[in-house]
Order: C-alpha cells, then structure tokens, then sequence
C-alpha cells in the first residue's frame, strides 16, 4: 500500500518515509479499558456507574457515583471544573468513566474521572508531533499485516509488531523483549534498505590484477591475518567490471599501511593515487612507499610542489588536499586515508577529477578510528567493509587513572622515561586559561614544564606550524604539551608515556587514539587519565580494554540509553531503538532477511 497523499505531510512531521518505519514508533502506555469486578486501588480503571448526586462548591465539585461493576459507592472529585466537564455528570445516568481509584478507611475517590464511550480494549497512546487521535487513525490505517508483509518483513516480526500497536489483554505496561527485539529489526530493516537503495555501481576505469603476495613474502615482517584478509577482499574488488567502493577500519597501530602499499601495487601497470589529510601524514606514507615499495616510481604532492612537475611519470601518487587543485593522470585507483578528516565535497572532488564519462577508478578509504563491529555490518548495506582489529605486534601499555595526590610519583615516572631516552606527551584540554574548566590551560602549564625539563616543546589546533613542531619533537624533544590535534597521524616511535589532563571530559574513543599514540615500536608503554573526579565508571571501563572496537561499543554504551517503552529520545540518535554495541545479533538476521 502506498502512503495516501493526504498523509504524506503526517509521516513528513514524524521524521519518516515509510509503513515500516511507522510501525516501530511504538506506545508510550497503554490505558485498560477493559471493567473488572474488583476494585484496583491506585490504579487507572473503568467504572460502570450511575450519577446519584452532584455537590459544587467555588473550587471542586463532588459527585457521588454507584459502580455497578465493584457494588461500591466512590466519590468523584472535579477541582476547577470547566463547564463542558460538569455537562458530562447528570443525575440518574449511567456511563462509563475511566479515572485512579483511592482509598481511606473504606471511603474511595477517583480525582478527574473523564467520561468515555471506548470500553473493553487496551488501547495504545502514542507520544509524538501529532494529535494522539491522528496518530492513532494513522496507525489504524498503515499497520496492518498485508502492508507490513509488502515492506518486505518476515511474517513472525509482523506478528510481534502487530501486538504492540493492537495488545491483546496479556499486554502489560511495558515492552517485552520479544516486542523490543520485533521494533529493532524493523528499524534496521527500514535503515538498512534505505542506505540499500542509496549505492550506486558504476563501471571501472580498469579491472587491476597486480600481484602482491611475492611482495609481502619480501617484508621484514609477516602481515596479520586480518591484513592479509583485507588486501584479500581489496584484490577481488579491483578485478570486478564495476568500480570497488570499500572502507578499510583499522585499529590504532594495526598496520593500515601496508594495505595501502598492497592495493597500490595491485593497481599496476594503472597508477594510483593516495590523498592524506596532512603533510605529516603524506610524508610518512610516503617513506614508508620509499621504502616498502621501491620498485614503484612515487611522488609527493604538497602545496610546495612546483605545479610543473609532470604526475604522468610516477605510478604511485601520494599527496595531501593539494592534489585538489592540480591536473592529475588518469588513474586505476583512489584511495583517501583517515576519510573522516576530510569532507564529503573534497572525497567526491578527487573521485569526479579521475572520473571519465560513465566509468570509475576504484575508490579506497581508509580510516584509524575504529567502529562498533554493529555499525560495520549496518554501513556494507552501502559500502563494503573490511576491519583491521589485530595489531602486528602486541602493544605493552599500562593504564591508569591518577589524581593530584599521585603527581609527585608521576614526576618520578616522567624522569625515569626521559633518562632511558623516551618522550613524554601531556594532553591538555584548552591552550588559555578558562573559568569553566577546573583544569590548567597549555598557556597556565607550560612555565612549569619549561622550568623543570629541557627540549619542552608546545602546539594545539590552532598553531600554524604545528606540524613542524611535531616533527621537530618527534626528532629532539623530551616532553610535548599539546591538545588532541595529535590524536591522529604523526609516529612518534620514542614517545612511551601520555598523560591526558582532565580525561573524563573526552570520549573513549578519542582516549584510545591518543592512547596509541605511544609504544608504537614495541616499547613498554604507559597511560595516566588524570581526573579530579573521584570516581569515573568510565574511565574505570576505559582502563580494562585496548580493543578499539571495543571501546567504540562501550562509547555507545556511555553514551547512549533510553527507556525500553518510549525509545531513545537523545538528539543526534540514528536510531530509536537499536543498540550499537548490543545489537550484532539483530543485524545479521536484518541482513539475512534482506538478501533473501
């Protein structure tokens, strides 16, 4: 069934687009309208009753009322009534009321009983922008299960939803969980068909078929079975008549890179091109093709480079935003690291600089900011997925959170760290001085630091040169004071020890980047969230786990919570009911139910 044009503006005002979506707006309670034979104190109920007398004074109005259904007089109390409420109330009547029942050494009364002619049903009240009668036609309308049967659901949760919107008298106050479990597969259901809907195919430039396993064979090291994996999945892609569309999550340290320098090479003879979000980053990813890929002819394009230079003679091209605004060579591949860091319109620019007429080079993302593994099967409705959980080597670092009275033994530690040659980095939350923040600013700190400790260097977001403090850090510094603008990117191979000042205040996700900052040699690494919160479940969750994915999942978990009748209501949810880091379970059956 299609939605009625006169009800397009009411699903518009709800935030939907479909029958489906409709149905998992579920109750926010349910009203019994059923009469019983037995009184229910303090709760709301049906009486049966005639009208035997009417009282009115200034401020309430009493009536008393005979419930044929309990065989019990009850006293009903109006305060301020308006006219029209009166007129429902008149001597020798008898009606329906529905109201709370209480009681007092055995003298009941029920406070605002409105009369009803709705009698026998649990009927369902819905919490939204719209009239409750109209949401209620609007339901009566749509729900049904020829029309849930048309979104495409499986008969057995059409049965469960139709419960919730249609309860029977087994119905409680709440969701059961068969009923909460019926609401997210039919949310997943819609968003996962949508997002379907929304993926484009289109031809490729080039079908790649280079080789890469004689390659990986020659490093130093033996790549991970999830990065071999990953260049697996990438190598099927690249052969395919139509252009690839992946993203590849990797945890901090897990050796993203070598699965750029695979897909690069896979895309000879074609060239490939390879966009970072800053000059640190390129040039890393590009000593690491020096040296991993020497056989390749690569370039690196900064703004610096001299527009001259002729791209056509390299086969590997790795640059920052620069490659925007130069004339680039056909090419077989695009591939963008850390994606996010750049916005959609840049993404798509480099795409539509290669594109030629209807065909595609293949296109590879990249990012080091791990997702809940429920949000990586939900977003391969629209683009494959490959994750990169495991690390090369198994990264040795402590953590723990600290307050002001474990400072002098931080100082001890930060000494000893500095003696064996290591670095040391300190997050601070702001560069100047704030009132609202019970925290030292970067500019309040850094006396401090400079006064005590040699090769102290400073940078933050909003420094211009802050990549090349970076870099002159990473080679002859002791101690970085910095904010999160190194949360991402830059190896500092010395760097064994973070302290992150006022951590309660970041998300667990951020706390993991900045985390893996250090030990990314091997090196016995150390983590201190300093906090002059007390307690922090949290952090206390934080400091368990190094599992980025994980600790994605426990973010959501933090984050996010709602009531199990009314849904989660927080702005900025994508979803009313599922569970990010719960829900892995409902996906794969969401994702079953719609291949078949």
């Amino acid at each position: 069934m299609q939605i009625e044009s006169k009800d397009l503006d009411k699903f518009k005002r709800l935030g939907i687009q479909s029958i489906s979506a409709l149905s998992t707006i579920a109750p926010t309670a349910y009203e019994d309208k059923r009469i019983n034979t037995q009184m229910q104190v303090d709760k709301m109920q049906v009486i049966d009753a005639t009208v035997e007398q009417i009282s009115r004074s200034p401020k309430r109005t009493l009536i008393t009322l005979f419930a044929h259904n309990f065989n019990h007089r009850i006293e009903a109390v109006l305060f301020n009534p308006k006219p029209y409420l009166i007129r429902h109330f008149v001597i020798g009547e008898q009606s329906f009321f529905y109201g709370k029942i209480s009681c007092s050494s055995g003298h009941c009364q029920m406070s605002h009983p409105l009369k009803i002619d709705e009698v026998g049903t649990i009927v369902p009240k819905y919490k939204t922008v719209l009239r409750a009668d109209v949401m209620r036609r609007l339901i009566e309308r749509y729900i049904n299960s020829a029309n849930l049967k048309a979104e495409g659901l499986p008969d057995a949760v059409i049965k469960i939803l139709l419960s919730i919107h249609f309860p029977t008298p087994e119905q409680g106050d709440k969701l059961s969980l068969r009923q909460i479990q019926a609401l997210k597969f039919s949310e997943l259901y819609d968003y996962m068909k949508v997002l379907g809907k929304k993926r484009r195919y289109f031809p490729s430039l080039y079908q790649l078929t280079g080789k890469w396993k004689k390659w990986a064979e020659g490093l130093p090291f033996t790549l991970t079975q999830e990065q071999t994996a990953a260049i697996e999945s990438i190598q099927n892609d690249l052969k395919q008549e139509r252009s690839a569309k992946r993203m590849v999550v990797g945890d901090v340290g897990s050796g993203k890179t070598m699965v750029i320098l695979a897909s690069a090479l896979m895309a000879q003879p074609h060239r490939a091109i390879l966009m970072a979000p800053t000059t640190i980053l390129a040039n890393q990813l590009f000593e690491e093709a020096q040296t991993h890929l020497p056989y390749l002819k690569s370039v690196l394009v900064q703004n610096s480079t001299k527009k001259s230079l002729d791209l056509t003679q390299y086969d590997f091209i790795i640059g920052t935003h620069a490659l925007l605004y130069r004339e680039l060579p056909e090419s077989g591949l695009i591939m963008i690291d850390e994606q996010h860091r750049f916005g959609t319109a840049q993404r798509k620019l480099l795409e539509n600089l290669l594109t030629t007429g209807e065909k595609r080079p293949h296109f590879l993302q990249f990012s080091a900011t791990p997702i809940p593994r429920t949000q990586a099967m939900i977003d391969s409705a629209h683009i494959d997925v490959s994750l990169i959980t495991q690390t090369p080597f198994e990264k040795d670092i402590s953590t723990s959170v600290i307050h002001k009275n474990d400072f002098a033994n931080l100082l001890e530690k930060i000494n000893d760290e500095l003696d064996e040659g290591h670095q040391v980095l300190i997050i601070y939350p702001l560069v100047e001085q704030s009132d609202a923040l019970d925290y030292q600013s970067i500019e309040e700190a850094r006396g401090y630091w400079e006064k005590r400790f040699d090769d102290v260097y400073v940078t933050h977001g909003k420094d211009k040169n802050k990549e090349d403090v970076l870099t002159e850090f990473r080679d002859r510094g002791k101690i970085l004071l910095a904010t999160t603008v190194v949360e991402v990117g830059i190896s500092l191979p010395k760097l064994t020890t973070i302290i992150i000042v006022g951590a309660e205040r970041l998300g667990l996700s951020t706390l993991h980047q900045l985390r893996g900052r250090v030990s990314r040699n091997g090196l016995k690494g150390y983590c201190y969230l300093y906090t002059n919160k007390t307690k922090s479940e949290r952090l206390d969750a934080f400091v368990k786990t190094d599992n980025g994915f994980d600790i994605a999942a426990l973010d959501l978990k933090f984050r996010k919570s709602g009531d199990l009748l009314v849904g989660k209501t927080q702005s900025g949810d994508k979803f009313r009911w599922v569970d990010m880091g719960e829900d892995e379970e409902i996906v794969k059956k969401v994702m079953t139910a719609l291949r078949t």
